[in-house]
């Protein structure tokens, strides 16, 4: 079910609607420079604003009013109010030229200089023309003229400058239509309006944005999210979909609604009265208008992309989900239909009397009725896969499929349940005819003995018994004629030796009684024509008569197993070592702070459980291994259990015959000798790697253990062992055994500081625990699936834990996959020594997931190209693992400092020892290099250039190896970061 219901990624099946959702949803991604919530307290100053105006010449109107503190204004606050005043300019059209009018009536030459310097510092776009309203005081008039005279140069190189004496000069350069009333003109325009007016436009811009934002990844989680296997989970999920995408909705409504608001504050109603007034804000509101328009426009077109991508996901899940349930009903159908199919299986024994192949044949027809209610399932399920096919499902091919196996399989019952029926009817006619065969036997001996000579003195009688006897006769002879090939090719069966048996028992005896019968006629045939007493016949006994069926039926006497003869030893297992110890000789209390004493007690410690171990392995082996091979036995066990003995034990008879033979004897000859404990153990560390191999098997032995643990085999052996325990506990026993070492030498070496021997106790401890290390790393990489080659041609594991990861690309294009991506990953990253491996955790159910975890390969870094950074900015549990020059960033977080700074340590071991590595080879090559110069000394002495470059390379490589120079050093270095202090 896994390969037929994949995924269903929104992405592949119709990636065109969700790419025209993303574009709409960028094309909404339109901002201003300066939003005005950041600069409407300097708009409200009066500094400058931006009617709506347009000069003669087309170029927009800015106008800076009367202003007696624009001297005081900072030239950074004007610059930010022309900046944005010249950008919604620019927004709502394409001319981008400007026209400032300059308001000084009022205002002194000074302030007017001061002005101008400011404008033409500050103003941001293409100024057009300066139209500057004079003072209109006499003397400062005056001075305007005189200064702007002699200043006029400075301006004009910077600003195109007009100086006017009234406002009615402007309607040279503006009409008075596009003029506020207080310089003349007819334009209304209030700027407060205008700037609560922006900021509605501006806050109804950021909702579009972040409409299409939740649009965006919304879409983007349905894309990429995984669908659980369950259906009940499916459903909760696409419950839990709809009920966004109805969330959604009523929120672009709201957009919707609150853009065509602003759209009506911005007309002029539509009446007679405002006809002049409509016509003079129309050019006003324009730009505004068009930029609600086009907002609402962009809802308009995510809220139609949004609709088809939802109607093709959710059409993709509906047929997702009735996949699911069709391939449910599939697997159900087909479970129920091979449990009949195995019913009808076991009626094929035609062994057995008549009414047992009576009973088999009301079974079968039981069985044929339930077979009418799942074949009228079976037709419904391809009724409903025929309905998917119709409806253009995405599965086509495998609901075709399924029905034509359901089809197949429902044939297959059929014909199988009727090929019985004719076959047990055809045995029920067989066992019929033998019932006759043996009524004949009985009417033939009820005949033999009735007819008596003395009843036969007449000739009378003796023509009576003689029609008896040949009515009898003919009807036996079709019965005594049979044999059983004739049979099996008239009843098309194939018969039982117990029928055969059956069969020649009752011609044997029918044979008899004929034999009789031929001569008791003969002798009536006299009677009657001479009327002579016959000669008395003795009529056969039942058991001469069934003589000939004792081959049949006798016995086979076995002579008794040496399992028998061996049934009262018993085997005494000793539980717990402790009682031994208290039972002996205990030490004195003078003697209990002695560490010779605590050493000795502790060795003995280890000698006696190390006994006891080897007695318990002997004792699974002997009472529970053995026994399976045992025939007697046969019957407690499951079939297929039988072969299974080499994955429930393992490899603990090679871990047994080790510790019997080898490592127990050499324990106890150390039990005068501590110092040589710590050199046992180093002798055979390669030994112990068996139990690397017998842990690797421990979870397919508790798979195997579950499924027969109640079967009656293993609770006999449990009974005849008088164990208390079952056999799971005594599978535990080398995985307890493995890990007791450790703690017993840790004891030892505890008790042995500064005493001979400590330092192969250290060496012999260090041992175990990489032994330990080595069998837990070894069943973590066995849980890597998905991995393509052999994970041991990656090296030695040197380490390997959970963390946390963030992928990112420091070149080339960011996946808009990577863009949605704001929480990490949860990998378990596997550090060899030539390369480290990322994979995930799989989630699973079910007793011992914990223990034995199962990892799904996700990609691989080989260490010649990785990198390390320490230090990550933020937090002092991240480090970063980068490859390929950078391309690939990958930001690990530990669970802790101490975590990251042991895999930081680790990585850089790593990759010293390949600079070492290839410092070497580059020497060795470089040593080549040399021999062959010397082979040739006369053209290397001819020609100095080659002289001075074997030089060149020589002292490179002495100074590549003696540093981390970026000479032609390997690849690595390039790669290779030091430790950044974080600021």
């Amino acid at each position: 079910m896994a390969m037929a219901l994949r995924r269903v990624r929104v992405a592949e099946k119709y990636g065109k609607s969700y790419l025209c959702l993303l574009q709409t949803v960028f094309v909404a991604e339109t901002e201003l420079l300066l939003p005005v919530k950041d600069i409407s307290h300097f708009l409200m100053q009066d500094i400058a604003f931006l009617s709506g105006g347009r000069g003669k010449d087309n170029a927009w109107i800015i106008t800076f009013p009367e202003n007696c503190n624009f001297r005081c204004i900072p030239e950074e606050v004007i610059a930010k109010v022309l900046t944005y005043l010249t950008s919604i300019a620019r927004q709502n059209g394409s001319d981008s030229r400007f026209t400032i009018i300059l308001d000084r009536r009022l205002d002194t030459w000074s302030s007017l200089k001061i002005s101008l310097q400011k404008i033409s510092a500050s103003f941001p776009g293409n100024l057009h023309l300066v139209l500057v309203l004079r003072p209109t005081s006499f003397l400062q008039r005056t001075f305007t003229d005189i200064g702007f005279r002699f200043s006029q140069e400075d301006f004009m190189l910077k600003l195109p400058v007009v100086m006017l004496s009234s406002v009615s000069d402007l309607l040279a350069y503006i009409d008075d239509k596009q003029l506020t009333p207080e310089l003349g003109g007819t334009l209304q325009y209030c700027h407060s309006e205008w700037i609560i007016f922006r900021n509605a436009i501006e806050n109804f811009a950021l909702t579009v944005k972040e409409m299409a934002q939740m649009l965006q990844s919304f879409g983007t989680e349905l894309a990429e999210t995984e669908l659980p296997d369950d259906i009940p989970s499916i459903e909760e999920i696409l419950a839990v979909r709809a009920e966004r995408y109805h969330l959604l909705k009523d929120d672009i409504t709201a957009v919707t609604k609150e853009g065509k608001i602003l759209l009506t504050n911005l007309e002029v109603p539509d009446t007679e009265e405002a006809v002049s007034s409509r016509l003079e804000r129309r050019q006003q509101i324009t730009g505004d208008w068009q930029t609600i328009n086009k907002l609402l426009t962009q809802v308009r077109d995510m809220e139609i992309a949004f609709d088809g991508f939802w109607e093709k996901h959710q059409l993709k899940m509906e047929q997702y989900l009735q996949l699911w349930k069709f391939e449910q009903d599939f697997q159900e159908l087909v479970t129920e239909i091979e449990f009949l199919l195995n019913q009808q299986a076991e009626l094929a024994d035609v062994t057995g009397n008549i009414a047992q192949v009576k009973q088999k044949i009301k079974k079968l027809e039981n069985l044929d009725e339930n077979s009418q209610d799942l074949l009228a399932k079976a037709r419904f399920v391809v009724l409903h896969g025929h309905r998917l096919a119709a409806n253009h499902h995405y599965a086509l091919d495998l609901i075709c499929q399924r029905c034509n196996e359901l089809r197949y399989l429902s044939d297959i019952l059929v014909n199988e349940i009727k090929a019985k029926r004719i076959h047990l009817s055809r045995t029920f006619k067989m066992h019929k005819l033998l019932q006759q065969a043996r009524q004949c036997c009985d009417e033939g001996e009820c005949l033999l003995a009735n007819q008596e000579i003395d009843k036969f003195q007449s000739k009378e009688d003796a023509q009576k018994a003689l029609q008896d006897i040949e009515h009898f006769l003919e009807m036996a002879v079709p019965f005594i004629n049979y044999d059983p090939e004739t049979l099996q090719y008239e009843f098309d069966v194939m018969l039982s030796p117990e029928l055969k048996v059956q069969m020649q028992t009752i011609q044997l005896k029918l044979e008899h009684i004929r034999s009789i019968f031929e001569n008791q006629q003969a002798g009536f045939r006299n009677l009657r024509d001479k009327h002579v007493r016959p000669i008395p016949f003795v009529v056969p006994t039942p058991e001469n008569l069934i003589r000939s069926r004792a081959p049949f039926f006798s016995s086979k006497h076995g002579k008794k197993t040496w399992r028998q003869n061996q049934s009262n030893l018993k085997i005494e297992v000793v539980h717990d070592c402790r009682e031994q110890r208290s039972s002996g000789q205990s030490p004195s209390l003078d003697d209990a702070n002695s560490l010779d004493v605590l050493k000795n007690h502790v060795l003995n410690e280890l000698i006696q459980t190390e006994r006891v171990y080897v007695r318990e392995l002997f004792t699974v082996l002997l009472g529970y291994r053995a026994e399976m091979d045992n025939p007697e036995m046969f019957d407690l066990m499951p079939p297929l259990l039988r072969n299974k003995k080499d994955i429930l034990f393992g490899n603990m008879a090679e871990i047994y015959e080790f510790h019997n033979s080898i490592f127990m004897s050499s324990l106890e000859n150390c039990t005068n000798a501590p110092e040589r404990v710590g050199s046992c153990f180093l002798e055979r560390k390669d030994d112990f790697q068996m139990y690397a191999k017998y842990c690797q098997n421990k979870p397919r032995s508790e798979t195997i253990w579950k499924k027969y643990s109640e079967c009656a085999f293993f609770q006999e052996c449990q009974r005849k062992l008088k164990h208390r325990l079952g056999l799971d506990s005594y599978l535990l026993k080398p995985v307890q055994r493995i890990t007791k070492y450790q703690l017993l030498l840790k004891e030892l070496l505890k008790y042995s500081k500064d005493c001979e021997g400590s330092a192969q106790l250290k060496e012999a401890l260090d041992t175990m625990l990489d032994l330990l290390k080595s069998v837990n790393d070894s069943m973590h990489q066995i849980a890597i699936n998905g991995y393509i080659g052999n994970l041991n041609e990656l090296g030695k594991m040197i380490m390997q834990g959970g963390f946390s990861v963030w992928i990112g690309h420091r070149k080339g294009a960011t996946k808009m996959k990577d863009f949605a991506r704001f929480k990490p990953m949860q990998r378990h990253l596997f550090l060899y020594e030539k390369a480290i491996v990322f994979c995930k955790r799989r989630v699973e159910s079910g007793e011992g997931a914990d223990r034995y975890p199962s990892y799904s390969f996700k990609h691989c870094l080989k260490m010649d190209e990785v990198g390390v950074t320490e230090y990550v900015k933020g937090d002092n549990r991240k480090f970063e693992i980068w490859y390929g020059g950078k391309e690939e960033v990958y930001i690990v977080q530990a669970p802790n400092v101490d975590v990251k700074m042991s895999w930081v340590k680790e990585i850089r071991n790593v990759l010293l020892k390949q600079q070492e590595l290839m410092t070497v080879k580059k020497q060795k090559q470089q040593n080549q290099l040399t021999e062959q110069d010397q082979l040739s000394p006369q053209q290397n002495d001819g020609d100095p250039c080659r002289r001075w470059l074997s030089y060149f390379d020589e002292a490179t490589m002495q100074m590549a190896s003696s540093s981390f120079l970026p000479a032609p050093q390997p690849i690595w270095k390039k790669y290779y970061s030091k430790d950044v202090q974080p600021k």
